[in-house]
């Protein structure tokens, strides 16, 4: 879910965006303050990415949209990292520097069995949701008016706009669907890893890793870079606990060696 908002604004937006690590860690502190005071984890879950989401757009709307362009990556870079610190501080002065653990929901900490072996029922709920909304984000733009519209808004954005549509608006609200994303992720993630100070910084990694060895940009590539960097990290952290980081970033340099636009990227930064 994290490689697909990032891709999804990199692929649709043609921006970097490095703070979006800090999405996903507002999305969980925010969550954890939600289910704090109203003891509903569903209702955490659903209004920690409006919230998260509304951030996202109003920060598009003030600052990001004047950064879009083919030649001013190294000012996307500059300007979201800073972003990502200031969200850092600002995390640190609400929620502390402490450890937030969160419970899974009653309903879901229970487990079933698939050929013999326990598996957590919320791990599996979590992998439906991540397939939902991978199937949601392909539908919306591959396969409706919208998405045509923002990618011919992508590939030229001054002929669609003399057409009479006006594209900056569904920039604007891609944005803030990848910002949700985010959020959602670090919600309902938060369970299964905890929420402490620099996490947003350790899953950007992860994430990046995972879009580049997808190809950046393609909703395809960040779902097959998802599997392929989960089952090495699971299998490394398993095996090979030493060097469980370091068989992530060699299978993204073999990838790239093979293929430097990643196992479904183009070279240009959408999908035709």
């Amino acid at each position: 879910m994290m490689a697909s908002g990032l891709s999804l604004i990199f692929g649709q937006l043609n921006f970097i965006n490095l703070s979006h690590g800090s999405f996903y860690v507002l999305g969980g502190y925010v969550a954890y303050s939600i289910l704090s005071y109203s003891k509903s984890f569903l209702l955490s879950i659903i209004i920690a990415p409006l919230i998260v989401g509304l951030f996202g757009v109003i920060l598009e709307y003030v600052f990001l949209r004047r950064l879009y362009g083919h030649k001013r990556h190294l000012d996307q870079v500059l300007f979201s990292m800073g972003i990502a610190l200031i969200t850092a501080d600002i995390v640190t002065m609400n929620w502390g520097t402490y450890v937030i653990n969160i419970r899974t929901p009653s309903i879901l900490s229970t487990a079933i069995l698939i050929l013999d072996t326990e598996f957590p029922l919320y791990r599996i709920v979590i992998i439906l949701v991540g397939l939902c909304t991978a199937i949601s984000l392909w539908t919306l733009i591959y396969k409706t008016h919208l998405g045509t519209i923002l990618r011919a808004g992508v590939f030229d954005i001054k002929m669609v706009s003399e057409s009479g549509i006006n594209v900056q608006p569904i920039f604007t609200s891609i944005f803030g669907l990848g910002a949700a994303l985010a959020a959602l992720a670090g919600a309902i993630g938060a369970p299964l890893h905890s929420l402490y100070p620099g996490l947003q910084f350790e899953i950007l990694i992860l994430t990046l890793a995972v879009v580049i060895i997808g190809g950046i940009g393609t909703l395809k590539g960040a779902f097959m870079g998802s599997l392929l960097i989960g089952t090495v990290d699971t299998f490394g952290k398993a095996l090979f606990p030493e060097i469980s980081l370091f068989l992530i970033f060699a299978l993204m340099v073999i990838i790239l060696i093979m293929k430097p636009s990643g196992l479904f990227g183009n070279t240009y930064h959408y999908e035709s």
